[in-house]
């Protein structure tokens, strides 16, 4: 049975733990967002008062020409300045990058019942997990969003239990923005001065992840936020966004020509671009050199929103820490940490911005 809009543990329940999500809620038709949704005025995003990025985005195809070192440096100067960047010609394949927005529409438009078989504590998988908001049950104010999550074994268990509706695309998806993100990882750890390691790279980008979000139309964007403010945990994000936009980024520093520190930009969309950005492993790693920005997402009341995110992260046992000939030249800036108990403070201060940062700083 659908619950009142206005009952706080009813709309929970129905949301939440039956796994109706948000866009079940949506479908009863709203109106006006439900009080357990409104965020305090602090976390709200102001679109007025924000500013597209207009960094343009960066050529990948010319890394592996006599343009490479060009290249090289603005992947450089984009990962220590904003963190984010985005990229064409990027070897995913275009026609995969609509297959994927086309299958993510496909999942969560789905009646509620074929997704709740994928709730934690239903799901047939460990690897494959249905809900909404972040941490739910912490959260003082719920997130506008429904996601599926998918963690990369191999290719057999992927195929096997991830949703039908989008394991294929998904897999294709993962794997070819991981070998993306590979390259990447080379280009950054060149810049630090030291000399690329596949071994060293294959154990930061050990754990590999594909969401996919779903942001339904809400009907006062205003109070609400997709994603509140966070950073990214691991090494690097590859992020799929759709032509709707939404994602806000915080400048760490002064950007000429971009932004002053502490003001949010708006990534825009760019039809075949990929999103890429920095992680709180990759800052740790480069001493600080590298900017795990904070970032988050607003609703539209428009259409529906999807992003579908590839998470390149440590195994759980993995150290991580500054290289040694940053700390040799500098000192440390963090201190080395395991990264599964990096990840459990994380999650203990869901979505306190970067206190996980604060986790592993050694002042």
């Amino acid at each position: 049975m659908a619950p009142s809009l206005d009952e706080g543990n009813s709309l929970f329940n129905f949301v939440v733990q039956d796994g109706y999500g948000v866009k079940g809620m949506v479908d009863l038709g709203l109106t006006k967002v439900p009080e357990p949704y409104v965020q305090p005025p602090k976390e709200r995003i102001d679109k007025l008062n924000s500013r597209p990025c207009s960094l343009p985005p960066i050529d990948l195809s010319k890394l592996d020409g006599p343009e490479h070192d060009r290249v090289a440096e603005e992947i450089a100067r984009a990962a220590s300045t904003l963190g984010f960047f985005q990229v064409v010609n990027h070897g995913v394949p275009l026609e995969l990058l609509e297959k994927l927005k086309d299958a993510a529409h496909s999942f969560f438009g789905q009646a509620p019942e074929k997704k709740a078989v994928y709730l934690k504590g239903a799901s047939p998988s460990p690897f494959v997990k249905y809900g909404t908001s972040f941490v739910p049950e912490k959260e003082k104010a719920l997130e506008w969003k429904d996601y599926v999550s998918m963690t990369y074994t191999n290719d057999a268990d992927a195929l096997q239990h991830w949703p039908k509706e989008c394991k294929e695309a998904s897999l294709e998806y993962l794997k070819t923005s991981v070998e993306m993100a590979r390259k990447l990882m080379e280009v950054l750890m060149e810049n630090l001065g030291t000399k690329p390691d596949q071994a060293k790279i294959d154990a930061l980008i050990g754990l590999k992840m594909v969401n996919m979000n779903f942001y339904p139309i809400c009907p006062d964007p205003e109070l609400t936020v997709g994603v509140g403010r966070h950073s990214d945990l691991g090494a690097l994000t590859v992020l799929l966004q759709d032509g709707i936009g939404g994602l806000y980024v915080k400048v760490e520093e002064d950007i000429e020509n971009v932004a002053k520190k502490g003001e949010w930009v708006e990534i825009p969309p760019i039809d075949g671009a990929l999103v890429i950005n920095v992680g709180d492993t990759l800052q740790i790693l480069s001493n600080g050199k590298y900017k795990s920005a904070e970032h988050r997402v607003r609703t539209t009341n428009t259409k529906s929103r999807v992003s579908v995110p590839v998470f390149t992260m440590p195994r759980p046992s993995e150290k991580i820490g500054p290289l040694p000939e940053l700390v040799e030249r500098e000192g440390a800036q963090f201190r080395e940490v395991v990264f599964q108990d990096y990840m459990n403070n994380f999650f203990t201060n869901a979505h306190d911005g970067k206190k996980s940062l604060h986790f592993a700083h050694n002042i």
